[in-house]
């Protein structure tokens, strides 16, 4: 099986689309998983909510990102900065109804969710086991919670990434080893690795191989959406993927 996974689209909607038109360019992907964030800082969290609820690849899970914790619960306490306090009580106020639907009905009411894909055991986390929300992971953990796992698949950090950590295990057969692979797609609509383009990854469960893609798109476009909503920095930084 070949999987389309998204992380932290944050209402990039020019974003948004360049991956799905490099996606149908590439092999089919047979699902897709989402792994939160799909709103917020970004002018257009509605119209990403109207393509996910009618998505083209069957979505085998969606889960809440911290940004959607933060519109359901109102505590803004976490979020790193007043402007970033400012955008999102914004965003709150400009979600149409569909959007809150999507959010309180057909995203998982968690920051996680097990899933087996392909016969492989998967976990699906915005942040992390050590805090599911506002920790992501970085390259090389390997805490022993992991292990259980074939696939570990995370977003947060908006910085992607893809490495194997092998943990001790009774198999001869391995030499009493048992691997985990960790992935992070990076950031659709807010990438900070100074790489201003959308990014996404292909997961192909039957190879283990996996795709760090990147698609160009017109960040000048969505720029135009930002008329003094929020504060300037949230269209400046799509320029320089900071």
């Amino acid at each position: 099986m070949r999987v389309l996974v998204l992380s932290d689209i944050h209402g990039n909607l020019a974003a948004m689309e360049a991956v799905l038109g490099r996606a149908r360019e590439l092999p089919l992907a047979d699902a897709a998983i989402l792994l939160g964030d799909v709103i917020d800082y970004g002018m257009h969290s509605n119209e990403i909510v109207e393509i996910l609820k009618d998505f083209p690849y069957p979505v085998l899970c969606s889960i809440r990102g911290n940004h959607e914790l933060v519109m359901l619960t109102q505590d803004y306490s976490r979020l790193s900065s007043d402007r970033c306090r400012q955008c999102s009580r914004y965003t709150r106020s400009a979600l149409s109804e569909e959007a809150w639907a999507y959010i309180k009905e057909e995203m998982h009411p968690n920051g996680m969710q097990e899933l087996v894909v392909d016969g492989k055991r998967c976990l699906a986390v915005h942040g992390s086991l050590e805090d599911i929300y506002w920790k992501g992971i970085r390259p090389g953990e390997s805490h022993p919670a992991y292990a259980k796992y074939d696939y570990v698949l995370s977003g947060h950090s908006h910085f992607p990434h893809f490495f194997e950590a092998f943990y001790e295990a009774e198999n001869p057969h391995t030499r009493n080893k048992k691997k985990t692979a960790f992935l992070n797609p990076g950031s659709v609509g807010q990438p900070r690795n100074l790489c201003p383009m959308a990014h996404f990854a292909l997961l192909d469960t039957a190879t283990g191989a996996v795709d760090l893609e990147r698609a160009p798109y017109d960040i000048k476009k969505e720029q135009e959406a930002y008329r003094g909503q929020v504060h300037d920095f949230y269209r400046a930084r799509l320029e320089y993927g900071v």
